[in-house]
């Protein structure tokens, strides 16, 4: 009787085997059924270090899905997509920017939120005591300070508003040092090849370089919000689609909130 038993066994522990391996098999299959896509996401400067948190998270998710980024003044960005660049979803620092193309049909108007809000403040190197104020940007030992050029950068085009508002713009126009984003503002400060920056909260604090000394009332300039689309011409809308929802979520907009940036 015992060796009938055995042989049972044996075949039963063969099939279990064999089921295994088949379930495991289609299972590579099903993942590997999956198309893989590449998206490009333009997005200003400003939002590098969470995005970077936010594509790891993204990809645990899905796998199939690889995330390109060119991150640059949104201006800048604005014009590759008018102009035709291969762009999947637009993450912009100013409104007018995206606006525009959404006036030029590059974004459908139900394709855009307005997802994030920021705040523009004054920094200078750790070790600067002479500039605690804006008023201290008119003194005449302060002989260069940076903000990102205006008709490219949107905290640029903030930064002289905010001046201009405060009447000083005048006395520090010729001081001015402009650079190419903000991060880039932030770099010269950092250095000490300039006094002082107008520069995003959520930049100035990611450096242990330099120190906030004082923020600009939010009357001052323009309301900093940043809205993300999908452009028109994407060739992987539902994919576009699918990380554009996912930067609504919870636990996108967690990681957004640590780095220092309020939800809209």
């Amino acid at each position: 009787m015992q060796k009938p038993i055995k042989i049972v066994l044996i075949f039963v522990f063969l099939l279990m085997f064999i089921t295994a391996c088949s379930n495991d098999k289609e299972t590579d299959q099903s993942s590997d059924s999956k198309e893989k896509v590449e998206l490009t996401i333009s997005a200003a400067a400003s939002l590098k270090d969470a995005m970077a948190e936010i594509q790891d998270t993204y990809r645990q998710e899905h796998p199939e899905v690889t995330l390109r980024f060119n991150f640059a003044g949104s201006g800048s960005l604005m014009q590759q997509i008018s102009k035709g660049a291969p762009v999947d979803l637009f993450f912009s620092a100013a409104e007018d920017k995206f606006d525009r193309l959404v006036e030029e049909g590059k974004i459908e108007k139900e394709d855009g939120v307005d997802l994030l809000g920021n705040s523009l403040v004054l920094v200078v190197p750790d070790e600067e005591e002479s500039v605690s104020s804006f008023d201290d940007l008119t003194n005449t030992n302060i002989n260069k300070m940076a903000i990102g050029t205006p008709e490219s950068v949107p905290a640029g085009k903030y930064a002289k508003e905010s001046l201009k508002k405060l009447g000083i713009w005048k006395d520090v126009e010729s001081k001015m040092v402009y650079a190419k984003d903000v991060r880039q503002v932030l770099s010269y400060v950092e250095t000490g090849n300039v006094a002082a920056g107008m520069v995003y909260k959520t930049d100035a604090v990611l450096s242990d370089k330099v120190k906030i000394t004082a923020t600009a009332e939010p009357e001052t300039h323009t309301p900093i919000i940043y809205p993300v689309g999908i452009v028109k011409n994407t060739e992987h809308y539902d994919a576009a689609k699918d990380f554009y929802q996912y930067l609504q979520r919870d636990q996108a907009l967690k990681v957004f909130e640590k780095y220092g940036f309020n939800i809209e």
